[in-house]
């Protein structure tokens, strides 16, 4: 078999007809920047969310910089992040003059709550969680630490549109929820593409302003220097099409996570097994193994493509050296690294190429 890790040409040859008929449509309005495909998507979103307020903007990245931007980061400041995550969520720090202050993971890779506390210092201007492979971060007890030491919170949210921590969706937590719509993602775009997630006025108003200039009403009414971080209609057009099948992708991951469970030999790798309190999306499937590298090259091998989120935490880059981390930093992070493989779980996969992945893995092990 050859099975890919993603297959974004399935979904083109799924979708062409719908999508070149809602391309030609968006494309024939004349509305190529501003239009009517991003105010219902907004509007799609916020409801989906359970948020007051949505704005589209061109990607995830931008919307984690204008988040920390208008919650007051700025040079000096240091933001409370994990370091196991794309480059994104710490470049955005480091763009605004702040330093990233790096909490280590739990075993489900996700940011150690109990450590966040010690890490606070008069400095610290943003909390930021990143909800990794589609599960989110223990969001309650984040939300106390907020509370208790009035620190705002950004929920780096790129990978976990509409999962859910005690029936409470992501982007709903914080007062900002950072979301991608990067094409490799449960709710993709057909190039870059982000939005932010709100219930503050303030904060809705402002970005809504920035992502264009900072121009408000006309072209000629500028009240702040702002950006060019606005989503394109086209695309819009494109996520509110995509919009309608996202249950079904999010149910056909959850039910292939399953298939995987039943079928591979868990006593030879860890998963962290989907709590009560948790509906996970699963943008990706991650395991962790020994002889990580081997089993990769392996299933390679043999037809099957995988990948790493992430190889080389954000700490140990090359970028951040000037912070002087090292190996002995952050534990468990660094031994994940070293363990950790994503397997196929996109929603154009069937059971007999499941069954294939899990009978070369329980192989490679026995």
């Amino acid at each position: 078999m050859n099975i890919p890790y993603v297959n974004i040409k399935r979904q083109y040859q799924q979708e062409k007809n719908n999508l070149l008929h809602i391309i030609d449509n968006a494309l024939k309005k004349g509305s190529w920047v501003g239009g009517d495909e991003i105010e219902k998507f907004e509007k799609n979103i916020a409801k989906i969310c359970n948020t007051k307020y949505c704005v589209a903007l061109n990607s995830g990245t931008d919307a984690l910089t204008l988040a920390l931007h208008l919650l007051g980061v700025r040079r000096g400041d240091e933001v409370i992040t994990p370091s196991n995550s794309f480059i994104a969520s710490t470049a955005v720090i480091t763009h605004l003059g702040a330093k990233p202050v790096f909490v280590d993971v739990k075993n489900d890779q996700s940011i150690d709550e109990n450590q966040i506390e010690k890490k606070i210092t008069k400095k610290t201007k943003v909390i930021m969680p990143v909800h990794l492979t589609g599960r989110m971060c223990s969001m309650d007890k984040i939300m106390s630490i907020s509370k208790k030491y009035n620190i705002p919170v950004v929920e780096d949210c790129a990978q976990s549109i509409m999962s859910k921590y005690k029936k409470k969706m992501s982007g709903a937590w914080g007062d900002v929820g950072c979301f991608s719509a990067h094409p490799l993602k449960n709710l993709n775009a057909v190039g870059d593409s982000g939005y932010l997630t709100t219930n503050r006025k303030d904060i809705f108003d402002k970005v809504k302003s920035l992502r264009s200039h900072g121009m408000e009403e006309s072209r000629d009414n500028v009240k702040s220097f702002g950006f060019v971080s606005r989503m394109d209609n086209l695309q819009a057009a494109v996520l509110n099409y995509r919009l309608k099948s996202l249950s079904k992708i999010i149910k056909i991951r959850r039910r292939n996570v399953e298939i995987y469970l039943k079928n591979l030999d868990l006593k030879k790798f860890f998963f962290p097994i989907e709590k009560k309190n948790e509906f996970n999306t699963y943008h990706t499937f991650v395991i962790q193994v020994s002889n990580r590298d081997e089993l990769k090259k392996y299933l390679k091998k043999n037809g099957v493509e995988t990948a790493i989120h992430y190889p080389m935490p954000i700490h140990l880059q090359d970028a951040s050296k000037k912070f002087g981390y090292n190996k002995a930093f952050l534990p468990n992070t660094v031994s994940q690294s070293k363990r950790i493989l994503t397997l196929p779980v996109n929603q154009y996969l069937n059971k007999k190429e499941i069954l294939y992945i899990c009978s070369l893995i329980n192989k490679f092990y026995s």
